[in-house]
């Protein structure tokens, strides 16, 4: 279980171009929930992200993974228990490292570092294994540099390596939206298929309207800060294209535009 409770997020705080984004915020997520989140630029999609990851503060609120509050615990603590996949490719692998070492280096996420080798020849078949489940080949191109891959391998890479170690909660912050459609489509099969075959409580932020309505068990759309909409299982499968669109319309007349 995720919750965000009574959350109060501003920017700019004690300045002419203070803002509030949160005040009073909630979100409660169940164990094994796989969640969409709409909603147009700026209602906070990623601040929420990066508020559950601990990247930036909050003013007011409380954090809770299962019974333990963790609000002030630091990012890296949280990112034992939480993988993250980012929009940009490249902030999820190491460019100048080849593809083995890239691997390596998740599978030793939150671990101690000695001084022996940073690569354990004994797991290089297991990380062949991870590879070959991707379907791109690149199980016969452990010694190629990972820069040198197209952002559809790097952003497949991205998503495995985030679940290599033992984690609980996965997000995803647009993690389709700089790939072309056939990949976009591939990482968003092999997305579901993690989610399902580990058992992960997943938040996916996405600007693809049919990619929140297909995958998932529950949908929120966000607004300036707030929940306009929270549908979920057996709603959420009756819901149609149309409805999603009929409330971003009225939103976008509201604002003027």
């Amino acid at each position: 279980m995720l919750e965000l409770r009574g959350i109060d997020k501003y920017y700019n705080p004690g300045t002419v171009n203070e803002m509030c984004l949160f005040q009073d915020f909630h979100l409660k997520l169940e164990k094994g929930e796989f969640l969409s989140v709409v909603g147009s630029n700026g209602s906070g999609k990623t601040s929420m992200l990066n508020i559950i990851c601990g990247s930036i503060p909050i003013e007011k609120g409380q954090i809770f993974i299962g019974d333990k509050e963790i609000t002030k615990e630091k990012e890296y603590k949280r990112n034992r228990r939480i993988g993250r996949v980012y929009q940009n490719p490249a902030m999820g692998t190491c460019p100048s490292m080849t593809i083995l070492e890239n691997m390596a280096l998740a599978d030793n996420k939150g671990k101690l570092y000695g001084l022996g080798p940073g690569t354990n020849k004994t797991r290089i078949g297991y990380y062949r294994e991870q590879l070959a489940q991707l379907g791109l080949g690149l199980e016969d191109k452990l010694d190629v540099k990972v820069g040198s891959l197209s952002g559809g391998q790097r952003q497949a890479m991205a998503l495995l390596m985030s679940v290599m170690t033992p984690i609980e909660f996965l997000i995803l912050d647009e993690h389709t939206a700089a790939l072309d459609p056939k990949t976009a489509e591939l990482i968003m099969e092999l997305t579901d298929k993690i989610v399902r075959d580990k058992k992960l409580t997943a938040v996916m932020v996405t600007h693809n309207l049919r990619y929140a309505m297909e995958y998932g068990n529950r949908l929120i759309m966000m607004h300036e800060g707030r929940i306009v909409l929270d549908k979920k299982n057996e709603e959420k499968q009756k819901m149609q294209m149309d409805d999603i669109l009929k409330l971003f319309n009225e939103i976008s007349i509201e604002c003027g535009n």
